[in-house]
Parts: C-alpha cells; sequence; structure tokens
C-alpha cells in the first residue's frame, strides 16, 4: 500500500498545475517545470490539492503511484523554493573558484578541472572550499552535485576529497608500523 501515492498535495498560492492528458506542468515565481506521467496513473486537481489515484493494485501501478506523487511534490517546491547542494573541498590544496558558468576545480590533479555549469543551475562561492549548487529541479541539482563530486570523491584514509556538506566519510585506520 503506497502511503506516499496517497498523500494529497496542496498547490501554495502563487503555483499553477496544469494536467494535459499526460502532461504536468507546475508554473510558479521561480519558473515552470512539465513532467509526462504515465498512462495508469490519473491526476487530478481539486479545490487547490493535486491527487493521484492508481487503477488497481498491481505491482506496477503501486511503485508508479508513489514515484508520481514524490515528482509532482518535488517540482512544486522547486518553483517555491528551489533546491540546493552544497559541496566542500578537504584537503591542502583543495579549491574551487566560480568564474561564471565556469567551475574550476584544484583537487590534487596536476591540472585544474574545469566543470561548466548548466544553464538552468547556478553555483555560487560560498569560499574558497565551499560551493553551493542551486536550481528549480532536484533531479538536475543533484545530479550535476554528483558529477563535481566525482572529480575527486573522498577517501578513507585521510578524508581527502570532494565531499557533500555535512557528509559523514567514514574513515579507516592504515597500516600498521613494522615491528
Amino acid at each position: 500500500m503506497s502511503r506516499i501515492g496517497k498523500r494529497e498535495l496542496v498547490i501554495p498560492s502563487g503555483v499553477t498545475v496544469t494536467v494535459d492528458n499526460n502532461t504536468i506542468t507546475v508554473k510558479g515565481p521561480k519558473g515552470e517545470l512539465t513532467y509526462n506521467k504515465a498512462d495508469i496513473i490519473t491526476v487530478e486537481e481539486v479545490d487547490g490539492k493535486i491527487i493521484t489515484k492508481r487503477p488497481n493494485d498491481t505491482k506496477v501501478a503501486k511503485q508508479l503511484h508513489g514515484t508520481t506523487n514524490a515528482l509532482i511534490k518535488n517540482m512544486i517546491t522547486g518553483v517555491t523554493e528551489g533546491f540546493q547542494k552544497g559541496l566542500e573541498a578537504v584537503g591542502v590544496g583543495y579549491r574551487f573558484q566560480v568564474q561564471g558558468n565556469k567551475i574550476n576545480i584544484n583537487a590534487g590533479y596536476s591540472h585544474p578541472v574545469i566543470i561548466e555549469v548548466p544553464a538552468d543551475l547556478k553555483a555560487e562561492q560560498v569560499s574558497n572550499t565551499e560551493i553551493t549548487i542551486s536550481g528549480i529541479d532536484k533531479q538536475k541539482v543533484t545530479e550535476f552535485a554528483a558529477n563535481v563530486r566525482s572529480v575527486r570523491e573522498p577517501e578513507p584514509y585521510k578524508g581527502k576529497g570532494i565531499r557533500y556538506k555535512g557528509e559523514y566519510v567514514r574513515r579507516k585506520e592504515g597500516k600498521k608500523a613494522a615491528k
């Protein structure tokens, strides 16, 4: 039984949700997002609330029910508040530089790594070792943050690398000195 799929989503003021056949469009103060839902899930707007329903209790219908509801909730949150993901560089000489729509990353390689920020996302430099990636689409924000993190993932021995803000890196002990 999908509890997430049964949840009623309240549409905040300033947000319009349009349901056309299989396309759901959410417009808000920060922008507009669209989603093409599966045929078997029905989405209705009733009294300022979004309700998702499924026709039967097959496994696929249950999965799509909760997923559709969660994606619509993320779209509503994105166009009202937006999403952001923080990254920090830990290590001697590891740092970020945001220059326009490019991020220049020094992460212990012989050369700096330059990553271009997608047009619908925004990267802000908090300090030399911290950046914040923000946008209205949750998937794009987290995917781009994961791409930046993959330049140098945190390693377990010294803890050096690029990690998410507040991420816990499990440390290992390393080799013992020979006696």
